[in-house]
């Protein structure tokens, strides 16, 4: 057993760590406060062909695995871009795994090449506001019509819903009560957003606001039998086929926030000066940033033994939902304790360390609560009974 990355895998690593250093705090301290969406990073990223990471080579992706997806993304997080920077891209990454698998061969060459060059932005639309984390409540609708089928109801959360040309849907085409099993009767769809049939509302929110977070109403959207991936009533299964690749980059994006968190602190610790000497001299401010550090190294231990297990094949669904667990809380704490290293000044825009702590906190509820990720190890690794 080691723990050594490869030399391929420590040049990707300082590869993406030189092109999103290149970006400055200020830049996404203007991104994230103006709301704007950051296209010149993005777009060097899709030139440096990052954004197809793990791909097909075949539809001109790079063929990597999660691991060094799961590396890129916990750079750009580290560089100061945090979770503004990382939602430009982590969708195309693991969201785009259905059609990947699941997909017939029409999608695969019509989505996969233009988002792997970055031309295409594709969504995800499974959150609705009266199912929540309970995807099988979900109510939008597709109808089996002449040719297609005609789609109505409601999305919510849906990240970058307003700068992508397509989302990839989930829809019941069977009711609920009418299905065998709850999560029987739902598809996936790959859709067109720009279209009169379907409406957007950004909503306003705490952090991550250079990447924007939507409403979506579907209103008599017809679509036709060429935009189902997979089969009819598949769709949950489909869905399931991302979730631990999900949480592992989220993990490590939640560790690269952390880390950027941290460098403040360490910096700020070490250079203000309080009754003649370094603050960071004091118990009181190194123990905490000391404790800060163990549990981000200990948690990327679980994340990267969760990136290794997916990469060869192996279960990992115990490993992926604990270090999406272990890296929200050690990335959120190590932001926490730099707003509170800095004093008033961790509360001021200008030390960057109150944005970090606003999108830390967005790990810890997306894209799976810490409270659910408990159930899921309570059942499914302890063997309690299930508590829902």
């Amino acid at each position: 057993m080691h723990f050594e990355l490869t030399a391929d895998q420590k040049d990707l690593r300082a590869g993406a760590r030189e092109l999103a250093r290149s970006f400055s705090d200020e830049y996404w301290a203007k991104m994230d406060q103006d709301g704007t969406f950051p296209w010149d990073f993005y777009n060097a990223f899709a030139a440096g062909g990052w954004l197809g990471i793990a791909l097909p080579e075949h539809y001109g992706g790079g063929g990597l695995g999660i691991l060094e997806a799961a590396l890129l993304l916990e750079e750009v997080a580290a560089s100061g871009a945090g979770m503004n920077g990382c939602s430009t891209m982590h969708l195309t990454i693991f969201g785009l795994n259905t059609i990947v698998k699941h997909g017939s061969e029409a999608l695969r060459e019509e989505v996969l090449p233009a988002a792997a060059e970055g031309s295409l932005h594709v969504c995800f639309g499974v959150t609705e506001p009266g199912a929540g984390t309970d995807t099988t409540r979900i109510t939008t609708f597709a109808e089996r019509v002449d040719g297609g089928y005609l789609i109505n109801g409601r999305k919510v959360w849906i990240t970058k819903a307003g700068d992508s040309q397509k989302m990839i849907l989930i829809a019941r085409t069977r009711k609920r009560e009418e299905s065998a099993r709850p999560t029987d009767g739902m598809s996936l769809f790959l859709i067109d957003i720009d279209t009169e049939h379907v409406h957007l509302s950004a909503i306003p929110k705490m952090g991550r606001n250079a990447v924007a977070s939507y409403e979506v109403l579907l209103e008599d959207l017809f679509v036709p039998d060429s935009a189902l991936i997979g089969e009819e009533g598949q769709g949950f299964t489909y869905l399931l086929d991302g979730l631990n690749p999900e949480r592992i980059l989220l993990a490590h994006e939640a560790l690269g926030l952390g880390r950027a968190a941290l460098e403040r602190a360490v910096t700020y610790a070490n250079e203000r000066i309080v009754f003649d000497r370094p603050i960071g001299q004091n118990q009181g401010i190194a123990f905490p940033l000391a404790e800060a550090v163990t549990r981000l190294d200990a948690a990327e231990l679980m994340a990267r033994n969760a990136a290794w297990r997916y990469d060869q094949g192996h279960s990992c669904g115990r490993e992926a939902n604990m270090a999406k667990w272990l890296c929200a809380d050690a990335g959120f704490t190590a932001a926490d304790q730099a707003v509170q290293t800095l004093g008033g000044m961790g509360y001021a825009r200008e030390y960057h360390v109150e944005r970090y702590f606003r999108e830390a906190r967005i790990l810890r509820l997306a894209p799976v609560s810490q409270e659910m990720v408990m159930n899921y190890v309570s059942t499914h690794v302890l063997g309690l009974p299930k508590s829902y």
